[in-house]
């Protein structure tokens, strides 16, 4: 982006973050999976970096998500998945806070994905949506896109990660310009706790069902198989028997 040497603060404490924005296939960490990162680091009040990543969450995105974002199976076929660029966007984000509107929403995701890849990620942040329901009216809508229209801030693409990170980005330095004076306690990154176990990974015969139901019905899907819990692939065999129906045992030739 043309911003890359953005002045983003002027004398304020805060001036080193990352803001980042997650695209998922849904909103439970415990069923739905990243399929897009997004984040801008900024150290000493500049941008320092930006990150957009692609990633194949190993599941189907609904018709209704990619409608929303914009993002398709065939778009993710290819990319990598999480495993693979995990280490890499933690790496990014050094050991910054992380800004974000909602920002739980977004690192309940990253943490259980650290978790599964044997990672850590205990981290500090600041909510621009709670920063927003701080000071702006109550009768004003408070998402991403009302606030950043309320403060004057133009925006890019939405729904796509990294152009929401940038959003994030100028609507937290909008609001320490014109707040952090007046509430100083409110811009202070606070720890981020999510309490989260590493999944179980699926089974031997999961997975062999599984390859065969597709096999059977000819469905064309982007599952990683080798990176499915065992919750994941027990609510995928159920998709798709809902969808496709059961089969019958006497077609099965083992």
């Amino acid at each position: 982006m043309s911003e890359k040497n953005w002045k983003l603060l002027d004398g304020l404490s805060n001036e080193d973050f990352v803001a980042v924005d997650l695209e998922t296939t849904g909103l439970d960490p415990k069923k739905d999976r990243i399929m897009e990162i997004g984040a801008v680091r900024v150290e000493g009040g500049q941008v320092t970096g930006e990150y957009q990543q692609l990633v194949n969450p190993g599941c189907p995105i609904s018709g209704l998500v990619s409608g929303l974002t914009g993002i398709t199976d065939e778009m993710v076929r290819m990319a990598p998945s999480i495993g693979e660029v995990l280490g890499e966007f933690l790496s990014f984000c050094k050991t910054l806070p992380i800004v974000g509107h909602q920002v739980m929403f977004d690192y309940r995701f990253l943490k259980r994905a650290a978790v599964n890849q044997g990672e850590s990620f205990e981290r500090s942040g600041i909510d621009t949506l709670a920063l927003c329901r701080a000071f702006m009216p109550a009768e004003e809508k408070k998402n991403l896109a009302a606030a950043c229209a309320f403060f004057e801030i133009e925006r890019d693409q939405a729904h796509r990660a990294c152009s929401d990170a940038w959003d994030a980005a100028r609507l937290y330095t909008q609001l320490a310009r014109s707040f952090a004076k007046e509430r100083p306690e409110l811009f202070v990154p606070k720890p981020l706790i999510y309490k989260v176990k590493r999944d179980q990974p699926a089974s031997e015969k999961q997975k062999e069902d599984l390859r065969y139901f597709i096999k059977y019905h000819k469905i064309s899907l982007p599952v990683r198989f080798e990176e499915l819990s065992r919750s994941e692939a027990s609510r995928l065999q159920d998709q798709l028997i809902l969808q496709y129906g059961r089969i019958r045992q006497k077609s099965r030739k083992d």
